[in-house]
């Protein structure tokens, strides 16, 4: 159906680069920011621009932030013995949800995929070795909280190869995650109990 405006075919367009918004969904929001005072428009673009120009990565363990170090890694509370490593923000936003888990976490920033031409030298692997290795003594445990997918398990077995000889745990999330399953789309409940029923890692 052709639009009445130009303006709201772009605005239309640029809704639609969103993840799960197609045209009809689009148009809905642009109908409705229309209906709103000038002045929500405005607060509502200025959001996104302050989010983009604003948001940081952590330079510990690589989640957003507003400021160098994340609020996760500044929190005296959290238990600094453990890390969980995820593939994306997503994934550790998605463990914080269920509770379970006080540790540190570290972003790999995705997951070895050669098809995808992603490499190790791609993902923040060398950073958190070197985490691992400034403490050594008072680390005790890294969990691989990495989707069960192939490539998962590729970047998990990777890791184990740079992680055992430090003389470190390592353990992995349980299988209530089934196989070939997103961390991010998994449920709060089945994802905590995952955390909580961690299994020692071993290599296949």
């Amino acid at each position: 159906m052709p639009l009445p405006s130009r303006l709201i075919e772009k605005a239309v367009d640029a809704f639609t680069t969103l993840p799960g918004i197609g045209r009809k969904s689009a148009l809905r929001l642009v109908l409705h920011l229309l209906k709103q005072e000038k002045s929500h428009t405005q607060q509502f673009a200025q959001a996104l621009l302050d989010m983009r120009e604003g948001i940081l990565e952590c330079r510990i363990c690589h989640n957003l932030s507003d400021t160098p170090e994340c609020a996760i890694c500044t929190d005296l509370r959290r238990d600094r013995s453990v890390v969980c490593v995820v593939e994306n923000v997503r994934d550790l936003m998605a463990i914080e949800d269920t509770s379970q888990y006080r540790g540190m976490y570290h972003v790999l920033g995705g997951i070895i995929s050669p098809m995808e031409g992603i490499g190790p030298a791609d993902l923040h692997i060398d950073s958190l070795v070197q985490r691992l290795e400034a403490a050594a003594g008072e680390m005790k445990e890294v969990i691989m909280a990495i989707s069960p997918t192939i490539e998962g398990e590729t970047t998990v077995f990777y890791l184990s190869k740079k992680i055992i000889p430090l003389g470190i745990s390592l353990s992995a999330i349980a299988r209530g995650v089934s196989f070939g399953g997103e961390l991010e789309y998994t449920d709060e409940l089945t994802l905590g109990r995952s955390i909580i029923a961690r299994i020692p890692y071993k290599e296949t």
